[in-house]
């Protein structure tokens, strides 16, 4: 059976045929000796045929479709115009050898072409790579290294392009470090608290908080030095004058042993620096909230910031997230408890990082495991909707919410909860209506710039405005006249108001004050035609009367 390889190059697409393999009986330890020779290696693989790309461009979308498993039309044509034509009820006496098995199984497919990549097929073409610029006359090494190059560069371009504010890796980095920071400041807290116990032990059971105990810490320094003066500081630290006052009562008289000044500074600054963490600790959550709601704003909004920021961390990304059918995103985070429990045949988890959802904790206890399948269920859709939508809203996450409820009050009160497809209706709805209102208000808001900028030196009614001059009454009385202008001003604002709609907002009537001038035009022109059409009607008859004559 005769043999072709498939070698895609950066330049083009290249058919070779594989002679005498009978005799090598497909050895690879044969194949591989004689693939540095090209004198051996020209003798066993020929070249056939060769497709080069027309542009870099192109380059880039086979390349694409290669690393996909996708063949496109142009290979595809490639192929037929060059391989044996396979006829139909019979074998094919030959077989395509190609790289990617992927390739290989559409190729089959769409054109019966059998393909195969092992070993075998493999070491030919790495010969094929290795002496590519032979094989292919006019064709110099330094100009396949540019094509390479720059399939390359394009590529990795192409494969990295994302959105900057859709960045999965930074929730990732700050989930981590904030479930570091948690165990740090506990650690340093406690740290603070043994240290500076020792001087004025009676404040660890009044303060209970660390982030508080610390700031007290830093304040106190030394307790002797407490007085009644530093109460209303005291209380405003606390929070409550109560507990300032028994602070200051209890430093009167404590049991601490005094400590030297050295001490004491080396508490403040260690003081300090909890402090400072835990105060970092609370923009890193906020960032982590709103790169949550840039990222995945359903998920957010359906589970939590902090839970839907695992879940991503887990998984790795956000498309792998979105992957994962949700009876794996329902134990993601038990993965020791399953595998214990598959080895010893004991029962699985129900559930694993979503344990830390609220709704899990408000469901009783025999009900836990279905709302967990019911809550991955929920999530899993929320994932793939913030993985593959292009319109940032939260409105799918929460009205899967609003399911999660709903299922949480069947399970207590037996309450019948609205069907999946409904609720999707209602979700798309809103979304639609959201975007239409906000395309109303660009509209709106390029009118206004665009009526701002026609009416500049001009009034609200659109007219040019009045510069401060002396009024002349004439004899005439031309007070009068001027309301007479605004209340017919007035009135052809109001027939304007009523016969346009309110969806214009100014781009058709930009300005009212010229509607005078226009219905004036108006009527001259309506007045020129009437005479045009008339003299031409004269014309007319007059012809009329010659010809008859």
């Amino acid at each position: 059976m005769a043999l072709y390889l498939l070698f895609e190059s950066a330049s083009g697409y290249s058919l070779f045929h594989a002679y005498g393999l009978d005799e090598i009986g497909q050895n690879t330890e044969a194949v591989r000796n004689s693939i540095l020779d090209l004198t051996r290696f020209g003798k066993v693989v020929k070249l056939t045929s060769f497709h080069p790309f027309s542009s870099a461009l192109d380059a880039l979308n086979q390349c694409n479709a290669i690393s996909e498993g996708i063949m496109t039309e142009e290979l595809r044509n490639f192929l037929e115009m060059n391989l044996p034509k396979v006829k139909d009820g019979k074998k094919a006496k030959f077989s395509l050898g190609v790289a990617e098995p992927k390739v290989g199984s559409q190729v089959f497919e769409v054109t019966k072409i059998p393909c195969q990549s092992n070993e075998f097929v493999l070491e030919l073409l790495r010969g094929v790579r290795l002496h590519f610029d032979r094989f292919i006359k006019d064709l110099k090494p330094s100009d396949l290294e540019k094509a390479q190059l720059g399939l390359g560069h394009s590529y990795s371009r192409a494969k990295v392009k994302f959105n900057v504010n859709r960045v999965d890796n930074m929730v990732i980095q700050a989930i981590f470090l904030l479930d570091t920071l948690d165990k740090d400041i506990n650690s340093f807290s406690m740290r603070v608290r043994e240290w500076y116990s020792w001087h004025f032990p009676e404040l660890a059971k009044i303060i209970n908080d660390n982030y508080l105990y610390a700031k007290i810490a830093k304040f106190a320094e030394n307790k002797s030095d407490l007085s009644e003066n530093h109460i209303p500081e005291l209380s405003e630290l606390v929070g409550d004058e109560e507990k300032a006052k028994e602070i200051v009562e209890a430093a009167k008289a404590s049991m601490g042993q005094d400590l030297s000044p050295i001490d004491l500074i080396n508490v403040q600054q260690f003081a300090q620096r909890v402090i400072n963490l835990s105060e970092y600790r609370k923009k890193l959550y906020e960032y982590l909230v709103t790169k949550m709601n840039d990222i995945a704003p359903n998920l957010a909004s359906l589970i939590g910031e902090v839970v839907g920021a695992r879940l991503i961390s887990h998984a790795g990304s956000l498309s792998n997230l979105a992957k994962c059918p949700s009876s794996t995103l329902q134990i993601l985070g038990a993965e020791k408890a399953l595998f214990r429990a598959l080895k010893t045949q004991g029962n699985t988890p129900k559930y694993g990082l979503i344990f830390h959802s609220s709704f899990i904790g408000r469901a009783s206890a025999r009900n836990k495991g279905r709302i967990a399948r019911y809550l991955a269920n929920k999530c899993s859709i929320a994932s793939r909707i913030d993985c593959f939508s292009e319109v940032n809203t939260s409105v799918f996450g929460q009205k899967l919410r609003e399911q999660v409820e709903e299922r949480l009050d069947f399970y207590d009160k037996s309450v019948a909860p609205r069907k999946n497809v409904d609720v999707m209706k209602d979700a798309i709805e809103t979304v639609v209506n959201v975007a239409e209102k906000d395309a109303d208000g660009q509209k709106n808001e390029a009118s206004v710039k665009k009526s701002k900028k026609k009416s500049k030196g001009e009034n609200e009614d659109g007219e040019p405005m009045a510069v401060d001059e002396p009024i002349q009454v004439a004899a005439g009385g031309e007070a009068e006249t001027d309301k007479k202008k605004k209340k017919k001003k007035q009135k052809l604002e109001a027939q304007l108001e009523n016969a346009v709609p309110d969806e214009l907002n100014g781009h058709d009537i930009e300005q009212n004050g010229n509607t005078k001038k226009k219905k004036k035009r108006h009527d001259e022109l309506a007045k020129d035609a009437e005479v045009q059409n008339g003299t031409e009607g004269k014309k007319k008859k007059k012809k009329s009367k010659l010809q008859d004559e």
